[in-house]
């Protein structure tokens, strides 16, 4: 799976359902292997929330990725 295959894909957070944003970037651990996703938030979330308008998704709250989203398990 490239990066622009997973960039395509919405980010749903399974505590509400609701899109949390796109991926922008990734983090790599020193072997290569995907340690994070970097996620811009939805401009909905950023102007109603006074925080940072990327997140960090650790692989750990990743629970599922599918044809057309990934489902996350976040705190916002």
């Amino acid at each position: 799976m490239n990066l622009s295959d997973l960039q395509s894909k919405d980010i749903i957070n399974i505590k509400d359902g609701k899109r949390v944003g796109s991926i922008i970037d990734v983090v790599l651990d020193s072997n290569g292997n995907l340690e994070a996703l970097i996620v811009q938030k939805n401009k909905f979330l950023s102007s109603i929330l006074p925080s940072k308008d990327e997140l960090k998704v650790k692989w750990n709250q990743i629970k599922k990725i599918g044809e057309d989203v990934i489902l996350v398990d976040v705190t916002i």
